[in-house]
């Protein structure tokens, strides 16, 4: 227990205190230092990721068809057409002749004991396939069909009952993919008997039927024309040009309409939203730059990135790949500016506008726009070599540098406190020796006088 004070009546607790307050002031400038940079650690942190995500996104739109977006509609509602980004304008009718099937077969039925041994699918590759079930039951033979990946699918239908009462089945099988390359035979025996002639094909079998047969679909492009050209597909989508595909789900004698058109609105809506990213990160740059001039008797407030040149440099190389002149042509031409204070817009009318008058001299122009803006951002955001990601580094070793220099001061305060406490113990032990003294020399001198006085 302490005992503040006790001969001295000093609060030397209080004392202690003041002077170590006073030793800690470097400490407390480091730290506040560390804070400092741990803040802008964190901001340029935020903005590395922003850049390294602008990254990928310059990249999409510096892609020659970056804008490209197409609306494609058809006149029948049993033809839907979809256009890729490789798609132009187009227009044209087909008639659909015929739609992708699967092949289907029904087996005729057999009685719960029927369905043992071996069975062999042969495709229209003529590739035989054979399976053996571990029953003999429909259910048996239907699950190893399933598990052969011989593609195709087979599944148990009741059919009824035998003279004496017992369930009889049959099974169907479908071909997984449409087209006429499902087609495919089931044969009761193996596939050596397939070969030899010897085996049944349950297909064959009286009370067994099929179902549908295996076709591709077929449409017909510029019908009655002498330029009449028939397209197949095992699906029912099929491509009628680059990027343009159909697809069918009933034949149709009439023609149908296909059109496919330029989607203007889209495409600007996607080259504004690009442009407007890069204004919203020119704009956190300046915010975070800005410095704050306190009146008289006020202090001036800096901002996170005041003074920062790696981020005063990548403010002025993103602004210059977006309205430096490509092969001398400017960026504005197409709507794309920077004002005289600096601000990024973008003019959507006459970036529409641009687009209606030549389409393919816009895209280049964004493409190339964006491929310098991808340049920069991956200059700045790399995650070996970027000059913010090499910012962010120096920033850490500094804070790691100042975090020692911390410890070591702990240290020294800590030494100097145990110091401080000696010393006004030994204070406080000495005065107390002098107060014993001086009590003692009293008393002496009090007992002298009373001897002379008798």
């Amino acid at each position: 227990m302490k005992l503040d004070g006790l001969v001295s009546g000093l609060k030397t607790e209080e004392l202690i205190k003041a002077l170590m307050d006073v030793s800690a002031i470097p400490k407390t400038l480091i730290t506040n230092k560390i804070a400092d940079r741990n803040s802008i650690i964190t901001n340029l942190q935020s903005l590395n990721t922003t850049l390294q995500e602008l990254v990928a996104k310059a990249k999409t739109a510096a892609a020659p068809s970056s804008l490209a977006s197409f609306t494609a509609s058809s006149s029948s509602e049993t033809v839907t057409v979809t256009a890729g980004a490789k798609a132009t304008a187009f227009s044209t009718d087909i008639v659909v002749d015929a739609v992708a099937t699967s092949h289907s077969i029904v087996t005729a039925s057999g009685g719960s004991t029927a369905w043992g041994g071996a069975f062999t699918l042969v495709g229209s590759d003529g590739e035989a396939i054979e399976v053996t079930p571990l029953g003999t039951g429909p259910q048996d033979l239907a699950k190893a069909i399933n598990a052969s990946k011989a593609g195709v699918s087979a599944t148990v239908v009741p059919a009824g009952t035998d003279a004496d009462g017992k369930p009889l089945s049959r099974i169907q099988l479908t071909s997984i993919e449409t087209g006429a390359a499902g087609e495919f035979t089931v044969h009761r025996g193996t596939a050596a008997d397939v070969a030899a002639g010897t085996s049944t094909d349950l297909g064959a079998e009286p009370g067994a039927a099929v179902i549908t047969q295996g076709a591709d679909a077929r449409i017909r492009l510029f019908a009655g024309t002498s330029a009449e050209q028939t397209l197949n597909s095992a699906s029912n989508t099929i491509s009628v040009g680059e990027g343009i595909e159909v697809t069918v789900t009933k034949p149709s004698a009439d023609p149908v309409t296909v059109t496919v058109a330029r989607d203007a609105k889209k495409q600007t809506t996607t080259a504004e939203t690009y442009v407007k990213e890069i204004a919203a990160l020119l704009t956190r740059i300046d915010n975070g730059s800005k410095a704050t001039v306190g009146g008289v008797g006020e202090s001036t407030t800096l901002g996170v990135f005041t003074g920062d040149s790696t981020v005063r440099n990548l403010r002025g190389a993103l602004a210059n790949a977006m309205q430096h002149p490509v092969d001398g042509v400017s960026p504005s031409t197409i709507g794309i500016s920077i004002s005289d204070k600096g601000v990024l817009s973008f003019d959507a009318e006459k970036f529409g506008k641009a687009l209606a008058e030549d389409p393919e001299k816009t895209q280049e122009l964004f493409s190339a726009i964006a491929g310098r803006v991808e340049g920069v951002t991956d200059q700045y955001s790399d995650k070996y070599d970027g000059l913010l990601t090499q910012r962010i580094t120096g920033q850490e070793t500094e804070v790691k540098t100042l975090k020692t220099q911390v410890e070591r001061w702990d240290v020294r305060l800590e030494q100097r406190q145990a110091t401080l406490e000696r010393t006004y113990a030994q204070l406080e032990v000495q005065l107390s020796k002098l107060q014993s003294q001086s009590s003692w020399l009293t008393s002496q001198l009090a007992g002298l006088n009373n001897t002379t006085t008798s």
